[in-house]
């Protein structure tokens, strides 16, 4: 099913695509902190999704296995629900959103405690056939 022939578009996918082929995922509450997180997704932004695939697959951070899975349930989506080739797709939209935080506290010297925050994360990514990314890149370069 293509994007025209949708009767109903989520208000998620009409900010992350418009009304433009693609696809998107996302892991919501991932117990990583968004700091790390964003290290890991700056590096794949832009890239063709079989090169961002091998760089999450031998990438030394803790980050780079919630991404590559993010980014096959992505890759997944967009052949499934949109009919799109697999060797054209680029990874559009990549971003990491704070997730709630959870308080702990750590018992410390003196009878004292300080606060522990254990911070989550919401990962989307999405992807877009590349002749879609060049043309935003484009029109984008003339305004």
């Amino acid at each position: 099913m293509s994007t025209t022939d949708r009767q109903r578009v989520s208000a998620r996918r009409e900010s992350l695509l418009g009304d433009q082929p693609g696809a998107f995922a996302s892991a919501r509450y991932s117990r990583i902190t968004p700091m790390k997180a964003r290290r890991v997704v700056d590096m794949v932004r832009g890239l063709p999704v079989d090169e961002a695939l091998a760089l999450l697959q031998f990438a030394p951070q803790a980050a780079s296995e919630t991404v590559y899975k993010v980014l096959e349930s992505a890759i997944a989506n967009a052949e499934t629900t949109e009919g799109l080739e697999r060797g054209d797709l680029v990874v559009s939209v990549a971003q990491v959103d704070e997730g709630p935080t959870m308080k702990r506290w750590r018992p410390r010297a003196q009878g004292r405690a300080t606060r522990i925050n254990k911070r989550t994360s919401h990962i989307t990514l999405a992807v877009q056939p590349a002749s879609v990314v060049a043309d935003k890149r484009s029109t984008a370069k003339k305004g």
